[in-house]
């Protein structure tokens, strides 16, 4: 197919699916495209190392997909683990729907529960972040003999008394009609832009610069292959293939107590406080979204929750730490701590 050439599920959905040329010689992501069927559209994911060994299941969420978690999957697969890492339909290499109205949190997990089940996964431990909280804890509230495990970085789940921060509001925000993102992603501003402010490769200093020429400023080598990785599930592709991306900012329920995503949030977070299995809290402490204060409050629910701080990592440890959260795990496992 062209990049401009329009599909249509059965029922009639539209979307775009990104040439496989995009996403040749990626950065750390050697993986070879793996994909189900989910409402007639193509679901990718990454499915690597031995398929006898401890199941991980790691998440992502806006801006990225399952490149984000290259770091943690092969320092888990050099030690003998089964990695699962999907990307959300509009994401990465699965296919982008168009029309905004079709995505629903809902929906992405009712997407990731199909993964789980189609590949009848057990025994996981689970990584999620971001959006990735409020999806793949779904899996665990509600499906949660298939789940040994939970590892929880820089996320929520929405519930009564969250107090949503400043900087998620700003982010929301930002992608309303008329806001920064609105106006600039992605004829001035890319996914891979946006991480590399978020990664602080970029100072935010420069976006005035961004939004009036359009020109990223230069950054090193490696920050340049990072950019490539998370700007290439959406090269050449108009701007209706960021339908998904646009649509999770507009998703949070902040002063929305009755949204389909808070309520379905509140009943998973009531559901999961009664987990007595493993769980381990990996927090970015440099992240004004999820702030640490917010992730030690959360860990504290749990008597048998560890809560590792990584001081200089932002939003996203899984880019600038992985190896060190690789690493983190296995001592949990190895040790047979909880």
């Amino acid at each position: 197919m062209t990049v401009s050439e329009r599909l249509h599920t059965p029922d009639g959905v539209p979307f775009v699916r990104a040439p496989d040329d995009n996403f040749k010689d990626l950065d750390g992501y050697p993986f070879a495209p793996n994909y189900l069927t989910f409402e007639g559209l193509r679901l990718h994911y990454v499915d690597v190392g031995p398929r006898d060994g401890p199941v991980a299941m790691l998440m992502h969420g806006m801006p990225t997909w399952s490149y984000l978690n290259r770091h943690i999957i092969h320092g888990l697969v050099a030690r003998g683990w089964r990695c699962i890492a999907h990307d959300h339909i509009g994401f990465g290499r699965s296919d982008k729907v168009t029309d905004p109205a079709w995505y629903s949190i809902g929906r992405h997990a009712r997407a990731c529960r199909t993964l789980v089940e189609t590949l009848d996964l057990a025994g996981i431990t689970l990584f999620a972040q971001d959006w990735g909280g409020p999806i793949g804890l779904a899996q665990a509230a509600e499906l949660g003999e298939r789940f040994d495990r939970l590892v929880i970085m820089n996320t929520w789940l929405p519930h009564d008394g969250y107090v949503y921060s400043q900087a998620i509001r700003n982010w929301a925000d930002g992608w309303r009609s008329g806001g920064l993102y609105d106006t600039t992603v992605p004829e001035r501003m890319s996914l891979g832009g946006i991480m590399m402010l978020a990664l602080g490769h970029v100072p935010m200093s420069a976006v005035a610069g961004i939004v009036a020429t359009g020109q990223a400023p230069a950054v090193s080598p490696e920050a340049a292959a990072v950019r490539r990785g998370y700007d290439a599930p959406h090269v050449g592709l108009d701007a209706d293939a960021f339908a998904g991306p646009r649509r999770f900012p507009l998703s949070i329920p902040i002063d929305r107590p009755q949204d389909p995503t808070a309520l379905d949030g509140a009943r998973h977070f009531e559901a999961l406080r009664g987990w007595m299995k493993p769980i381990h809290f990996i927090w970015g402490g440099q992240d004004g979204v999820f702030t640490p204060d917010w992730g030690r409050s959360w860990a504290a629910l749990f008597p048998q929750a560890t809560f590792d701080l990584l001081a200089d990592a932002g939003h996203f440890p899984q880019e600038s730490h992985g190896a060190e959260i690789a690493r983190l795990v296995l001592h949990y496992t190895d040790d047979g701590e909880g």
